[in-house]
């Protein structure tokens, strides 16, 4: 029976040890993103809470704007697409003022 030679033998262990650290990373972002749900639903069922913040629950929670932003950012393409097919329906004077606005951030 024909031996295998040592580099076959180490392609799976790479393999396994590139799906061990994927795992690794899954689970730390899972529990990154668990944290930081149970800091918003903690302070959002705060009975002394009067007012939401949004800012000071960016700001206090660690790594949930850096989230946000980067969630934002992804989505980023979907919006510009809605925003595109309901150009349609708008009127001539509010397309001149998305226009306008457009300009303006040119400008900048």
């Amino acid at each position: 029976m024909p031996r295998k030679s040592a580099a076959e033998n180490e392609v799976p262990e790479k393999e396994s040890n590139v799906v061990a650290l994927n795992e690794r990373k899954n689970e730390d972002e899972i529990k990154k993103l668990t944290r930081m749900l149970g800091a918003v639903l903690e302070y959002l069922t705060d009975d002394e809470l009067d007012e939401l913040d949004i800012e000071s629950l960016l700001d206090e929670t660690d790594g949930l704007r850096e989230w946000w932003d980067q969630y934002r950012e992804s989505n980023k393409k979907k919006i510009a697409e809605e925003i595109k097919k309901s150009l349609g329906a708008l009127s001539l004077k509010e397309l001149e003022a998305i226009r306008e606005k457009i300009k303006e951030k040119k400008d900048e």
